[in-house]
């Protein structure tokens, strides 16, 4: 059982809500397509079994990812992994990302649905609770029972903030390369020296992935936002030749 008086479970428990909250949002508009053409008194019924189905299922993807962290060289993919899952996360997002979801008329296809998707679209988040667990399915566990309510119930609120304030995008996408660096350097592949050969090489690593996710996210949301630009003006200036000619 870990530590409930240690500062670093309750350190870990505010990584875990937060981490859900930032690649989360997406399941409140997922559960909301999904039951958009039940009838009004089935809405809440769908709502509450498929999060329910949501939070059983990823509780068992989580405890496998963590028994596969515990083999060599895995740690290692796993963090590299976050370090391009938090570079998406400062990426702009499509707007058509959610197309693939279908409403159901029944309830059970509106579970179905709920629950499936979410296992589709769950696979950074459980790669980055695992990471950011310390391998305890108890904390795990926890900081998904108090998260899914909040990005379920409050995920208005929650998109209204990061529509608002950016740095919370950006600043969870620091979060998932810092535990991704976390990850890379407590491999079981790694020599037992390396810790003793660099000083603070924990810190040191997660420190430098916080810094590469953001830089490279960064660097290629202002490529992105150059190339939609040169496309603009060049869409806009082809329109104005066509109407121009005779």
């Amino acid at each position: 059982m870990p530590d409930l008086a240690s500062p670093t479970f309750w350190i870990a428990v505010f990584q875990i809500i937060l981490i859900d909250i930032l690649l989360g949002g997406d399941n409140a508009v997922v559960i909301a397509l999904a039951c958009r053409r039940l009838p009004v008194a089935q809405r809440n019924q769908g709502i509450f079994w498929g999060v329910f189905g949501a939070i059983g299922l990823r509780l068992v993807l989580i405890y496998f990812a963590l028994q596969l962290l515990a083999i060599p060289y895995l740690k290692i993919v796993g963090g590299l992994l976050l370090f391009w899952i938090g570079v998406k996360l400062i990426l702009p997002e499509h707007e058509d990302a959610h197309d693939h979801v279908q409403g159901s008329s029944t309830l059970i296809g509106a579970i179905k649905t709920i629950i499936v998707a979410d296992a589709v679209m769950s696979i950074d988040n459980v790669i980055a609770v695992a990471g950011a667990s310390h391998g305890s399915i108890v904390l795990v566990t926890f900081g998904i029972m108090v998260s899914i309510p909040i990005v379920v119930w409050g995920s208005k609120l929650v998109l209204a903030l990061m529509d608002r304030f950016p740095i919370v995008i950006t600043a969870g996408g620091g979060l998932l390369g810092w535990i991704g660096g976390g990850m890379l350097v407590t491999d079981p592949a790694l020599p037992a020296s390396w810790h003793a050969t660099v000083p603070h090489s924990a810190y040191l690593v997660s420190a430098f992935g916080a810094l590469l996710v953001v830089v490279t996210g960064k660097w290629l949301a202002s490529r992105q936002a150059a190339h939609a630009a040169v496309e603009l003006a060049t869409a806009t200036a082809e329109k104005l030749g066509e109407g121009k000619k005779p």
